[in-house]
């Protein structure tokens, strides 16, 4: 399990590699937002699940309109999107994490720290998933699965919930679909990460 120092030294490596790029193309790559003041930038915009959060520029600083510090892991994540994003767009090619190249080593940990979590909260009454998802992360319901909701988690990163009731041969279960061109902005890790931050408010809201 990563350390503390271990997450700020990934926050380091992620702002230096940041600082190093155009914050103009980084704006137009990611769907992000410039911020400007006097024509000089001052910031970027950026949504994340569905909240806004302001990355200062050149000292890359975050803010929440809240006030509340993001946590690291968040901060690591956005700088990771920033920094992998590109000028393509979505595939519409959907995939589960099963089909992402570079995770087919990290299923076993995201099915126990994601999909496993998923089902036993949302399996028996999966009609309990849409609107948690719309108040959480403003997601839309989706024709996946027998329940299924679309969060769009960075601006070129949808996520969509699948669950499949159970029946008299199978118990219930759940999958997470992505873009496949998640593959090329963020990493196995990454991905993990991102959906556990999905997942568990969810699971905690349904408590």
């Amino acid at each position: 399990m990563p350390r503390v120092d271990d997450y700020i030294k990934s926050l380091e490596i992620a702002t230096e590699e940041f600082q190093n790029r155009n914050p103009h193309h980084v704006c137009r790559e990611s769907g992000a937002l410039c911020i400007e003041e006097d024509r000089h930038l001052t910031g970027i915009r950026l949504m994340f699940l569905n909240h806004p959060v302001t990355i200062r520029w050149p000292d890359i600083a975050f803010e929440q309109e809240s006030g509340e510090e993001l946590p690291i892991k968040q901060k690591i994540l956005m700088l990771h999107y920033l920094n992998g994003v590109s000028t393509k767009g979505l595939t519409g090619s959907l995939i589960s994490y099963k089909d992402i190249p570079s995770a087919r080593f990290y299923l076993d940990a995201f099915n126990r720290r994601v999909k496993d979590p998923l089902v036993q909260a949302f399996g028996e009454h999966p009609d309990r998933l849409p609107p948690i998802a719309k108040d959480l992360f403003g997601a839309a319901t989706s024709s996946l699965g027998d329940v299924s909701v679309e969060i769009q988690a960075f601006p070129k990163v949808p996520v969509t919930l699948v669950i499949w009731k159970a029946d008299e041969e199978f118990p219930s279960d759940a999958t997470i679909i992505f873009d496949s061109s998640i593959g090329d902005i963020l990493s196995a890790e990454d991905i993990t990460e991102l959906a556990s931050h999905i997942v568990y408010p969810l699971i905690a809201q349904a408590k």
